[in-house]
């Protein structure tokens, strides 16, 4: 891993004007900054075993039958699942907002402080009713955390960057303190990457600012905000790979994979089923068989990486009615 000194000689890249950061500890971790509500979610609540869910469209008070899916295989206890159907993405949008500022609320309220783990692709995209009217003034920004669940490894200013995309369309409009925002220390290599943030993580854990789960010791965000593939994976954990097997580390490289670029880190299941909340946000046709997979009765070969996703608090999955079109 690389020093401090190291880590703080490393240039900044981004596209927006330089941004400071800062080192806190021994570690080379950093993260990064930017430019400087309440109400229901409209969600229905369903108590269900571990083996099945019922979905609700969020316009209309039918219900479709209760649909069995298959038993992760990282499931050691029941999860509370929820799951609303929506007519189109930008209503999606505007009720993923309410659902995040009552969390944010909440947690604030509770412990001081909200840790919230996002991830890359259409997800951000579907943060931008945040960085509007009631939420971007009401909102204590000040007590935000947020995190990566997964990351690729270049430079920040480069198109691929689950940190540069973050920042254009949220970051930048939203005045999360400097400290509290943290990204992968770009100059060092996949591995040594997975180690710094890991790193980073413990640093925070021992600081209180992250929880921890009292069944495992391991790291309970409040919010993990996860997307999907068309193949069904999440984070950079994709099917078949050996990373959906680990069990020890918190954060994981991959160099090999399947979708570019090659070179990854990833939080690990431990991780992400610790947390006391995790939304799956998936919208769009193509990714109607995953779904239906996961909480249909659809059938693959292998189970997916979005089956092994069960985590200790609620599962919540926000669907447009393209991605639930085969329920």
């Amino acid at each position: 891993m690389a020093s401090s000194s190291q880590a703080l000689s490393a240039p900044l890249r981004t596209r927006a004007p330089p941004i400071p950061f800062f080192s806190r500890t021994s570690s080379s971790w950093f993260p990064v900054t930017n430019r400087s509500f309440r109400g229901s979610s409209g969600l229905f609540s369903t108590q269900a075993s571990s083996s099945s869910i019922s979905v609700i469209r969020a316009n209309n008070p039918e219900k479709f039958s209760c649909l069995k899916t298959k038993v992760s295989t990282s499931a050691n206890m029941a999860t509370e699942k929820k799951a609303q159907v929506f007519d189109s993405e930008e209503a999606l949008s505007v009720s993923l907002a309410k659902y995040i500022a009552d969390l944010s609320e909440k947690f604030i309220k509770q412990k001081g402080s909200f840790t919230v783990v996002v991830s890359g692709g259409s997800l951000i995209k579907s943060l931008r009713k945040l960085v509007e009217a009631p939420y971007v003034d009401s909102i204590d920004w000040s007590k935000w955390h947020m995190f990566w669940v997964d990351e690729r490894v270049v430079p920040k200013d480069h198109p691929d960057s689950n940190y540069l995309l973050a920042f254009d369309s949220f970051l930048s409009k939203v005045p999360i303190p400097p400290g509290n925002i943290y990204a992968i220390n770009d100059a060092l290599s996949a591995e040594g990457a997975a180690d710094d943030y890991e790193t980073c993580i413990k640093h925070m854990v021992h600081n209180g600012v992250i929880s921890t789960s009292e069944a495992s010791g391991i790291p309970k965000f409040d919010l993990m905000l996860l997307g999907m593939g068309p193949d069904g994976h999440v984070a950079s954990l994709f099917p078949g790979h050996p990373l959906l097997q680990e069990k020890s580390k918190w954060v994981a490289f991959i160099k090999e994979s399947p979708k570019p670029p090659p070179e990854r880190i990833t939080f690990t299941f431990p991780v992400i089923n610790s947390s006391a909340n995790v939304v799956l946000v998936v919208a769009g046709a193509g990714k109607a068989h995953p779904v239906h997979v996961a909480l249909g009765d659809g059938q693959d070969p292998e189970l997916l990486p979005v089956q092994m996703v069960s985590p200790e608090g609620e599962l919540t999955w926000f669907l447009d009615k393209d991605a639930a079109s085969k329920l």
